[in-house]
């Protein structure tokens, strides 16, 4: 995403030669921001503010990488009535994901460590022992450490829907792997955006568009608040978490994501996540390879 097409308000990830630093675009210029964003996300949401404000040094021109340092990104499922259908759909199990979508406590699940979030530009992931694979664009939730929802950021949930259609006790493995979680480019703060968002997804194969769709946030069951509260309920998060919000955009039976398609996530007045597609990992069932003893 180009800089002049970014929101009034960002928060990027630079990578330079000396390491990894944080930038704040206000009105059209980036400024150097004093520490990281664990550092940003550990005070409370005014005093947040009030440091990106006052940040001053003009940036120069940076790399983006992916907009966490410490920060544990997790995962809400079904959240929206189309997503429900299509899991019950695919699933041998069916009935579990209907409870869940009008239980009171939602379905939350561990997605990824900072280090393995794959940045704009970077590549995702599908499993090379999965048939059916699809992209899940949603959008991030920013929290503070204290709980309180700081910024919203473009995500992908990659995910094996052959696997998890299988057996959702196979979940973990249908969604957690290399290259499984992209977010950015940037964070936009509660304070600069509005909502609810239009989403939208596009999958391009030989410089084509292999499928598209939209959905808006409108339509998720839960809020953003509720959602933080039940993430934060039991566990302590210090350096803030990122929480993706589910999926309302699913693609047909008949279409599964291949090597090199480019898949790009809008989230309207936050930004745009652009991220080609690999093949990562073995199948364990090819013995081609094996060796006799």
């Amino acid at each position: 995403m180009e800089p002049q097409s970014l929101p009034e308000w960002a928060i990027r990830r630079a990578v330079t030669g000396d390491g990894a630093r944080w930038a704040v675009r206000i009105g059209g210029e980036d400024r150097w921001i004093d520490g990281g964003l664990a550092d940003l996300l550990a005070l409370p949401l005014d005093a947040a503010r009030a440091r990106l404000e006052a940040a001053r040094e003009a940036a120069e021109a940076f790399e983006v990488g992916a907009p966490v340092d410490e920060q544990e990104v997790w995962a809400a499922g079904v959240t929206y009535e189309r997503s429900r259908d299509e899991r019950m759909a695919e699933s041998t199990e069916a009935s579990i994901y209907d409870r869940v979508y009008v239980a009171e406590r939602p379905e939350l699940f561990f997605k990824s460590t900072a280090s393995r979030v794959v940045g704009p530009g970077g590549a995702v992931g599908i499993r090379a022992d999965s048939a059916w694979d699809v992209p899940e664009p949603e959008l991030g939730l920013v929290f503070t450490s204290a709980g309180e929802l700081f910024g919203y950021v473009p995500g992908n949930d990659m995910s094996s829907r052959s696997i998890e259609g299988e057996n959702p006790l196979y979940l973990p493995q249908a969604k957690v792997y290399e290259a499984a979680c992209a977010l950015g480019p940037a964070i936009v703060p509660v304070w600069a955006a509005g909502g609810p968002f239009e989403i939208g997804l596009e999958i391009e194969r030989d410089g084509g568009v292999a499928f598209e769709g939209t959905t808006s946030t409108a339509a998720i069951t839960r809020t953003a608040q509720d959602l933080g509260a039940w993430l934060f309920a039991a566990m302590p998060f210090p350096a803030g978490a990122v929480l993706l919000t589910g999926t309302g955009i699913v693609p047909p039976e008949s279409f599964t994501l291949a090597a090199d398609d480019v898949v790009r996530v809008r989230v309207e007045g936050v930004g745009v996540l652009e991220n080609r597609v690999r093949v990562v990992g073995r199948d364990p069932r090819d013995r081609s390879d094996d060796t006799a003893g």
